[in-house]
């Protein structure tokens, strides 16, 4: 047993100036220091922070290893002291574990395979393609945010579960609240009740009128019109936050590294290994949370049941012991592997489809605008603060020459 293993006291709510793609300095510090820390949550509960790719993939894997909502009770950033944590409402899969995880997320599997994502290629082609011509139109400079990243998964998802095109917005703007970091409980609570009433009716008009979409798909199962209610809400929040976010962020990234994004100009069969790399390089689903449900060995230390677990997403997939050269994009990269859609019972349902997008839009935006470059310096891009559920930019200011 390793007798004193380093400690982290706090969470980092900021990246160092001029480094917005690595993760937080005192993350890589923790990294070097060994892939288990201790860390003390702000109520006094003893946890642990994993930052080594070995030990947060076996954590992903081990039924030992709870998701389950009602036993987050201890927050890295806030003491809310002595709070009762209710059970995740029916549907909202993410945060349950076996048997009731499966219950949603079988009926889904199905719907989100190779296959069938691959056959929407041809849909995001055209959706992409609107956007592009929309930009060019009102160009020669953007917002890539509002104008690209966002618009796209989010017409994608919506026309996947049958969400009306109008109501795009909607969903667009309380995502966000809720997922953003940035508004007080408060507002994120009327976002979150916002978003659920409007699913609640969606699902009761679903039931009068079908749909060619997933969630009439799901209408002629045993599942009630509340669990449908909290599946949909699960695929609309991850179809669009998180893919949006490596749009942006991804194209950022391209723009800081010239000599990676004049490679995959040249070559388009460097597409899909770029993608990779990004998801690796960038990990904008930065961290997950688990509870110990009995004593775990884990590192060399005693985890202690009921312990809560910080996976540290970002820095696993910058770990030197599994990835050359870590800190480096390399669209080129061999090493594959990453856990940027997790791993385990939890891994990402729709990473499918977050690839097809990625990969017909990258190209498609740097096809289209050979000059693309940033309009403000590269240290005025607002990024979204570590609080966010999902790390990204706020805005991306481009230009091109028209």
């Amino acid at each position: 047993m390793n007798e004193s293993p380093h400690t982290v006291t706090t969470l980092p709510t900021a990246r160092q100036p001029g480094c917005p793609f690595d993760p937080p300095k005192e993350l890589i510090e923790a990294r070097e220091h060994g892939p288990i820390s201790r860390f003390p949550f702000p109520d006094g509960h003893q946890g642990w922070l994993i930052t080594g790719y070995d030990l947060v993939r076996s954590v992903l894997a081990d039924s030992r290893f709870s998701s389950r909502k009602e036993l987050m009770r201890h927050h890295p950033l806030i003491d809310y002291g002595d709070i009762e944590v209710p059970p995740a409402p029916p549907g909202e899969f993410l945060l349950m574990d076996e048997p009731r995880h499966g219950r949603y997320r079988k009926p889904l599997v199905g719907k989100f395979t190779v296959r069938r994502m691959r056959l929407l290629t041809e849909r995001v082609e055209q959706v992409t393609a609107e956007h592009l011509d929309a930009m060019e139109e009102a160009g020669p400079s953007a917002d890539l945010v509002t104008a690209f990243a966002r618009p796209i998964p989010a017409v994608i998802i919506c026309e996947l579960l049958g969400v009306p095109y109008e109501d795009r917005g909607f969903f667009q703007e309380n995502i966000d609240k809720f997922l953003g970091g940035e508004v007080g409980d408060e507002e994120l609570m009327a976002a979150y009740i916002a978003t659920q009433q409007y699913l609640a009716e969606l699902v009761v008009a679903k039931r009068a009128n079908p749909t060619d979409d997933v969630l009439s798909d799901l209408l002629d199962s045993d599942l009630t019109d509340e669990e449908l209610q909290g599946m949909a809400l699960i695929l609309l929040s991850a179809g669009f936050d998180t893919t949006a976010n490596m749009l942006a962020l991804g194209t950022f990234a391209l723009l800081r590294n010239p000599a990676q994004l004049a490679a995959l100009r040249a070559d388009p069969g460097l597409t899909d290994g770029a993608v990779e790399e990004l998801l690796r390089y960038l990990s904008v689903a930065k961290q997950f949370h688990r509870v110990a449900l009995e004593d775990v060995e884990l590192g060399g230390q005693s985890i202690t049941a009921g312990s809560t677990v910080i996976l540290s997403l970002n820095t696993a997939n910058r770990d030197p012991g599994r990835f050359a050269d870590p800190h480096v994009l390399d669209i080129r990269r061999q090493d594959g592997g990453h856990l940027a859609f997790s791993h385990g019972i939890h891994q990402c349902l729709g990473q499918q489809l977050a690839r097809v997008e990625l990969r017909v839009a990258f190209p498609a935006l740097l096809n289209r605008f050979p000059t693309l470059r940033l309009a403000v310096p590269a240290e005025e891009v607002a990024l979204r603060p570590e609080t966010a559920d999902i790390y990204g930019v706020k805005s991306l200011p481009v230009t091109w020459d028209a």
